[in-house]
C-alpha cells in the first residue's frame, strides 16, 4: 500500500472511530493522550526515528520486543509509541499521522496505527492497527 492509500485509509478510518466515540459519550474537547505506534525487526531501526518523533514534539516512549504468536507470523519485533495529547480533531489527529507515516516510511519501519487514553479515565482503546507492510500488527 503507498502512504497516499495509508494516509487515505486512516483519514477515512479516524473520522469514524471519532463519530463512535462522540456518540459513547466521549467529551469532544478533552484531552487524550493519542499513542502512534512503530515496528520494525530491530532496535537499531527503530532508534533513528525514536529520535526523530521526540525532536517533532512527540512524547516517545521506551522501546519494547514483542514475542509474535504463530497467528502474526512468528518471531520477534521491536516496537515504540510516539504520544501526544490531542482533543478527538480529526485534522489533528490526521495531521499527526501523516508526519508520523512519512517518518515510518524514511526510516523503513512500520507504522503500526493509533489508540487513544483518555486522560480522565486513564483507558486505552485500540482505536486502529494499521501497517504500511504485510508485517503482523502489534
Amino acid at each position: 500500500m503507498s502512504n497516499a492509500e495509508l494516509i487515505a485509509e486512516q483519514k477515512e478510518e479516524t473520522r469514524e472511530i471519532i463519530a463512535a466515540l462522540l456518540e459513547d459519550g466521549s467529551e469532544p474537547d478533552a484531552l487524550y493522550t493519542i499513542e502512534h505506534h512503530f515496528s520494525a525487526d530491530t532496535f537499531e531501526e527503530l532508534e533513528a526515528a525514536a529520535v526523530e518523533a521526540f525532536k517533532m514534539g512527540f512524547e516517545v516512549l521506551e522501546a519494547e520486543e514483542l514475542e509474535l504468536t504463530p497467528e502474526e507470523g512468528g518471531g520477534k519485533i521491536v516496537c515504540f509509541d510516539a504520544v501526544m495529547e490531542s482533543a478527538l480533531n480529526a485534522e489533528v489527529i490526521d495531521e499527526q499521522a501523516e508526519k508520523l507515516i512519512a517518518l515510518a516510511e524514511k526510516h523503513n519501519i512500520d507504522y503500526d496505527g493509533w489508540v487513544h487514553t483518555s486522560s480522565l479515565a486513564k483507558t486505552t482503546m485500540k482505536i486502529m492497527r494499521m501497517t504500511r507492510s504485510n508485517s503482523p500488527l502489534i
